[in-house]
């Protein structure tokens, strides 16, 4: 039975041996006729001199009629001898590239190890692990293909390189072949690109630098948006120097200290800022190598000639602001909301202006937004259910409950310093005001107000939903949110109020449409639109930020704000010390933002604020832009009051008295409506005595004192009525008596008196009588007025209507009658009258 077992386990064994022998025999064999199919179709290393950049990447406009930018053009190279390279530059390359260059055999195994590890752990084929000798191969032969067989090819032709020529030809063919960017290839024409000066004139630290742009030339371009980011490696690459032993550590810091002077680019681009975003974006999408050298034709949303005019208008609005306003830099962006495309964008006053960092693109910068953050707190408060007419008190306000209403710490341990009470622009108080008075004004105090009401937490996630997306730390800035306190990006801010204009639908902004190439379409833009806040919200706000009457206390009846023939909403900002200036504004369009400061973050003089900067350039730019559309209006909300009478505006009690207008009595059933004006009586509060801040439309409080907020609040409040000299009102002082002229007995009489028809129109008379004088009357048909009589003399009216407009589903004829009180009363002929002539 033993026995029996133990031959049965030396079967399995012997079976097992045999099928893993098999198998190995199978993979070897499999595996040399996959490297000998590679072998044979590897090309010559031979040819690696003669490998050349065959196609360029040409970036048009939204009409792909003009060439924004030619990626290549012209490929820049100069080829120089190994012992004309300096040795910072060899050092350099070794140090940041391959430090084992003159020690390995094409491929450093470790590295190849640790990457295959990293690709097998990741899922991914990222990590290369290549030495000089397999970049060289790579950019020489092979591509950017992730893929296996792509890097058992590098792998074999490294070898094959490695073989037939030394380490230094190696260095040499590679120094003389990469990019380095702006069309320069190889550290001749790179140097003389950047520096304009031959490669072995170099200092270290200019070395050090060059060497920092293979890795991505348009990434860490100097041109570029990343110049930071450039510095921080230049100065890896020299701290790697000197712990290989290349430099000494006084050499190390000579080199990081040196200020570098890079020479303008000349280069025919346009749009330029813009033209970088999306070189950006296609060498993360496509590769470098594509990009460099594989013909792609991309179409940005770019019109040319509004990016002309602004560019324009940007330029002539920074020289004049340089001498009024120290101010030396401007950015301008202008989005279509419906589509989220990007129409203009003008990252600077000067792209090209290296002195002053002109290829900083300010438009993707963080920047303070002062009081144009503001329309986010207002969105989220009409979202509670405040309204256009709620009433707040803009009167001196201490808004740490540790310290008394006049300012002074009330606790021990608090300082004044931690006492906040804003200040308006101007340092005066208005008293009441309605929330639609205090945006338009750009009131602190009640916007401060305001956000407390509405919740820091609330607002930010209404911004961040309507596309601000740097906000993650903004509670850090508690009630100073409202006055801008967070870093955004003038490109969030233009596509924000974007969804505003676009009736509460967001669309992400974009910059391409289209890239091609080889007649091959690689990707084609869709629009992606999603609802992110309630339309009559966004409509209360249109309505609110386009309120030339609202804004004229602050920015007279004509500023650059109001446009006689379009709806136009718009606000502007100035934040702390006048380091920002900002105006931002749309149509159902268009929208448009101008950023007006200093790249450094000096602060420009005191007048220079969002009106008097920023919005000459921003109502220039806006008169070009609306020359081609038609007159918009935004669409009215669709809201009922809310019920509260400090929601609508009526503060000075809760008790409401309505009056008519006309008679100075109290209205009726028969009041017409514009006729009617409501009073307040009781005693007077601040907002916080009726409302629950986190329910605006709930039961009033209980105890008001149980909000933190309101002893300051109130204080205030009844501090400033006493000193203004108002009293309460009760019911007592209002009148006792009803309406008498809008009654039923003072109603126009109307009556039909003759009705005929001949061949062409129907023909009647109608008596009209009054107390009062008659204002209008309008003759409806199918619900249209066809005809008007104003001012008419009482008595008979003699009416005419062609019976070829009689439409026969609805021939019924309405009369409205209207006196000069408002009082109305109407008279319809039945469609029976309506018979056809025969």
């Amino acid at each position: 039975m033993f026995f029996h077992k133990k031959s049965r386990r030396e079967s399995f064994a012997r079976r097992l041996f045999l099928f893993a022998t098999a198998f190995l025999v199978l993979f070897f064999i499999s595996a040399g006729i996959l490297v000998s199919v590679i072998v044979y179709t590897l090309p010559d290393p031979s040819k690696i001199s003669a490998q050349e950049v065959v196609e360029s990447t040409k970036i048009y406009d939204r009409t792909k009629t003009h060439v924004l930018y030619d990626i290549h053009g012209e490929e820049k190279r100069t080829v120089i001898p190994f012992r004309e390279i300096p040795d910072a530059v060899k050092h350099a390359t070794i140090a940041i590239e391959d430090s084992d260059f003159y020690n390995h055999k094409g491929f450093d195994f470790r590295g190849i190890l640790r990457a295959l590890w990293v690709d097998i752990t990741t899922g991914s084929l990222s990590q290369g692990g290549s030495t000089i000798t397999q970049q060289l191969v790579k950019k020489s032969f092979l591509g950017d293909e992730r893929t296996f067989t792509r890097k058992i090819k590098e792998l074999i032709l490294a070898l094959r390189l490695e073989s037939r020529y030394s380490k230094d030809y190696i260095l040499e063919l590679y120094l003389n072949k990469i990019p380095y960017g702006s069309n320069a290839y190889g550290i001749e024409a790179a140097s003389k690109t950047f520096f304009g000066k031959s490669a072995k004139d170099l200092t270290l630290a200019e070395a050090a630098l060059l060497t920092s742009l293979p890795k991505g030339t348009t990434y860490y371009s100097p041109y570029g948006n990343h110049a930071a980011e450039l510095m921080v490696r230049k100065n890896a690459i020299l701290e790697r120097m000197h712990k290989l032993g290349y430099i000494t550590k006084e050499e190390e810091k000579v080199a990081r200290d040196e200020e570098l002077h890079f020479l303008n680019p000349k280069q025919n681009i346009q749009a330029p800022h813009l033209v970088m975003m999306a070189r950006e974006y296609l060498n993360q999408t496509y590769g470098e190598e594509l990009v460099e050298s594989g013909g792609l034709e991309v179409t940005t949303t770019i019109d040319i000639d509004l990016q002309l005019e602004a560019e324009r208008i940007i330029k002539e609005g920074v020289e004049l602001n340089k001498k009024l306003i120290a101010a030396e830099n401007a950015a301008l962006v202008a989005i279509d909301p419906k589509t989220g495309e990007i129409l203009t964008l003008v990252g600077s006053y000067d792209y090209f202006d290296l002195e002053h960092d002109g290829n900083y693109n300010v438009a993707t910068a963080l920047r303070q937004p002062g009081s144009s953050f503001k329309p986010f707190v207002y969105a989220a408060a009409f979202k509670l259910g405040y309204t256009p007419e709620t009433t707040l008190f803009d009167v001196p306000t201490e808004f740490n409950p540790s310290c008394a209403h006049d300012g002074k710490p009330q606790r021990a341990g608090i300082s004044e310093d931690e006492c906040y009470h804003p200040q308006n622009y101007d340092e005066t108080f208005r008293g009441p005001v309605s929330l639609r008075q205090s945006i338009a004004q750009s009131l602190n105090v009640p916007s401060v107000k305001l956000l407390y009401l509405t919740g820091v937490k609330n607002t930010i996630t209404t911004a961040e939903d309507v596309g601000i997306s740097t906000l993650q730390d903004a509670e850090r800035c508690g009630l100073a949110l409202v006055l801008g306190c967070a870093e955004v990006r003038l490109l969030d801010m233009v596509s924000a109020y974007g969804v505003f204009a676009n009736d509460g639908i967001r669309v992400p902004p974009s910059f391409i449409l289209k890239v091609e190439r080889r007649g091959t379409t690689l990707e084609e833009r869709r629009v992606v639109s999603k609802a992110v806040i309630d339309t009559n919200v966004v409509r209360t706000l249109n309505g609110v930020l386009s309120d030339n009457t609202a804004r004229i206390p602050v920015f007279r009846p004509n500023s650059s704000l109001f446009f006689p023939d379009h709806q136009v909403a718009a606000k502007t900002g100035t934040s702390q010390e006048y380091r920002d200036a900002w105006t931002v504004g749309y149509t159902p369009s268009i929208a448009v933002g101008i950023w007006v400061g200093n790249n450094d973050n000096t602060p420009i003089q005191q007048k220079g604020s969002g009106v008097l900067a920023a919005a000459p350039m921003w109502r220039s730019f806006m008169d070009v832009a609306l020359k081609k559309m038609l007159p918009e209006s935004f669409p009215s909300p669709d809201v009922s009051p809310p019920e509260k009478p400090i929601l609508r505006g009526l503060w000075e009690g809760d008790t409401v008295v309505k009056i008519d207008t006309a008679s100075k009595k109290r209205a009726t059933e028969y009041t017409p409506k514009e006729f009617i004006k409501e009073i307040a009586v009781g005693q007077p509060h601040t907002i916080l005595y009726w409302i629950k801040k986190s329910d605006p439309l709930g039961p009033s409080p209980i105890d008001p004192r149980d909000d933190p907020q309101f002893k300051n609040w109130e204080d205030s409040f009844q501090s400033w009525f006493l000193s203004s000299g108002r009293i309460a009102l009760s019911p007592d002082t209002l009148p006792k008596e009803y309406d008498n002229i809008h009654t039923e007995q003072n109603k126009p009489r109307i009556s039909l008196t003759s009705f005929t028809q001949n061949a062409s129109s129907y023909l009647f008379d109608i008596v009209v009588l009054s107390p009062f004088q008659i204002k209008q009357i309008d003759v409806f048909r199918n619900d249209e007025v066809t005809e008007t009589f104003s001012f008419p003399q009482q008595g008979v009216i003699h009416v005419s209507i062609p019976t070829s407009e009689v439409l026969e589903a609805h021939p019924a004829v309405e009369v409205v009658v209207y006196d000069v009180m408002g009082n109305r009363n109407a008279l319809i002929i039945p469609e029976e009258k309506f018979i056809s002539p025969s």
